[in-house]
């Protein structure tokens, strides 16, 4: 990679940018947004996040060398350049880009984004460019694989930053990778951290009920996604071509807004039968889905080895972008097939108990929905879910996802995930509230439990021979923050410990919290 000098890195930006001062002509080693990483030759992006501004490290970072800084404050009198911009996450995006030569023109990028699904589409995608013969790579909220390296993206699901993108981006380059899946949160599109990711083909799963307490309203949730999708025809002209294709779920509400503000080319899928490409013939069972993907010169018989039929949306999907590349549809099918299982999702822990115990990264009203109704295909007994929702997140989910529980499981045990800052006691006592509303019996059908490994623990004492337990909300997650530490939790190693205890057997110890 070319090693750019300043003036030549601020050249290339799509933004407007100003500075006081000519820019020397000295080489950029790095993009830094953290002060503490800054080395000799660095440029410093200073933006606002939570509750620290960038902007009160300026002078930190020019101490550790930083030559030229960044912002969106006025500032002056400084020892090296500082240049304003009106978004620093954007200019820190770009800047990022310019700086690995931008990686993303050189391949394929084919965005997914949705409220949920999005870790598993992205992973069926990524099989059947396999499946196809394509060096393709991966970068989702469980990891970032680069041929044979697999990355973690870090402890708790987001989009990684623009630095790291397009760090992920520039090494999948040097790898001789042409085609990449990029998993994309609302989140990632509203700040910037995938602005010059240069997509070809954007996928949506679905838009439902999540994040308003960072967007706000569901309106500008959609929109905050849209933003991937309005930025297909902003895509430069790549050496393989431009498919600049966008693949809608005709059966999401969101299809009628995304329909009218997509200009570049665009499909469908669904079960509907106005969709471009639809599933017809869906059985379900403890092996998976099957369906018949019927579209415009297609009929094929699809195995995924994937439980629920919210999977068949999935598969879909995944087909759809398959045929914007003109893969063959017995290509997609076979990629599709190799496909096993997904960290977190719907995953089965198996320590020799006459019940079923399974983990699932469930975290929405409308998640939690299907996954308990997953369950219920899977299995016709007693379902005991275990669950919370998180602090300083869309309050609103407390309410909708007790009652969702109640509705659906027959038993309800309502515990810690991710409180924050809020006081658990409080979270609980909002979700305890409308499950009582919904029908729920306190010490019966519902129960509160503020350690979640007692929680799991009590589960899994209460299941009976062909019962199915099933805890919602971490699936792959690495961490459980309270207050403002992360500490080390693993749903997967909580179950299989408490599971251990209760035959007597070798396993796993239970995970401690705070609250433990």
């Amino acid at each position: 990679m070319q090693q750019l000098k300043l003036p030549e890195i601020f050249s290339s930006l799509p933004i407007t940018w100003d500075c006081e001062v000519s820019l020397p002509d000295l080489p950029v080693n790095g993009i830094q947004f953290d002060s503490r990483k800054v080395t000799p030759g660095d440029v410093f992006v200073a933006f606002t996040g939570g509750n620290i501004d960038g902007h009160d490290f300026i002078e930190s970072a020019i101490v550790h060398g930083a030559i030229a800084v960044v912002g969106t404050r006025d500032v002056r009198r400084l020892a090296v350049p500082y240049i304003r911009v009106q978004d620093s996450r954007e200019a820190l995006a770009y800047l990022s880009a310019a700086y690995f030569d931008n990686p993303a023109r050189k391949m394929t990028i084919i965005g997914v984004t949705g409220t949920d699904g999005k870790t598993t589409t992205a992973n069926l995608i990524y099989e059947i460019l396999k499946t196809a013969g394509l060096k393709a790579g991966l970068i989702s909220t469980v990891n970032a694989v680069i041929g044979d390296k697999v990355i973690d993206t870090g402890f708790h699901v987001t989009t990684p930053e623009a630095t790291e993108i397009q760090q992920y981006l520039a090494a999948m380059v040097e790898a001789g990778i042409t085609h990449v899946v990029l998993e994309t949160t609302s989140h990632g599109l509203a700040q910037h951290r995938v602005t010059g990711c240069e997509y070809d083909i954007a996928v949506v799963t679905n838009i439902t009920h999540e994040h308003l307490d960072y967007h706000g309203s569901y309106e500008e949730y959609r929109a905050a996604k849209s933003r991937m999708f309005t930025s297909l025809v902003q895509t430069h002209d790549k050496v393989r071509g431009n498919p600049r294709l966008a693949v809608l779920n005709r059966d999401d509400i969101s299809y009628d807004h995304l329909s009218t503000i997509v200009t570049a080319n665009r499909t469908s899928y669904g079960t509907q039968e106005n969709a471009d490409l639809v599933a017809r013939n869906i059985t379900s069972n403890t092996n998976g889905v099957d369906f018949i993907a019927v579209g415009k010169g297609i009929e094929s018989n699809v195995h995924c080895n994937l439980p629920g039929r919210f999977n068949v949306s999935n598969c879909l999907a995944a087909i759809s972008v398959a045929i914007g590349l003109g893969i063959e549809i017995q290509t997609a099918v076979r990629g599709i097939d190799q496909l096993k299982g997904v960290p977190g999702r719907m995953e089965p822990i198996v320590m020799g108990q006459p019940f079923d115990a399974i983990v699932d990264f469930a975290h929405t009203p409308n998640a939690l929905k299907v996954a308990l109704e997953t369950a219920r295909e899977m299995n016709k007994n007693r379902i005991i879910a275990v669950f919370g929702s998180a602090g300083l997140r869309d309050r609103q989910k407390r309410k909708m996802m007790a009652e969702v529980s109640i509705q659906l499981a027959e038993v309800t045990i309502l515990t810690a995930e991710d409180p924050r800052t809020e006081s658990l006691s409080d979270i609980l006592a909002e979700m305890a509230d409308a499950a009582s509303s919904a029908g729920g019996i306190e010490g019966q059908t519902f129960f509160l439990v503020h350690d979640r490994g007692d929680a799991i623990r009590q589960a899994v004492k209460m299941a009976k021979a062909g019962d199915l337990v099933i805890a919602c909300g971490k699936g792959h997650e690495q961490s459980m923050c309270f207050d403002t530490i992360e500490y080390a939790w693993d749903d997967r190693t909580a179950m299989r410990a408490a599971l251990s205890e209760l035959m007597g057997i070798p396993g796993p110890p239970m995970p401690v919290l705070p609250t433990s």
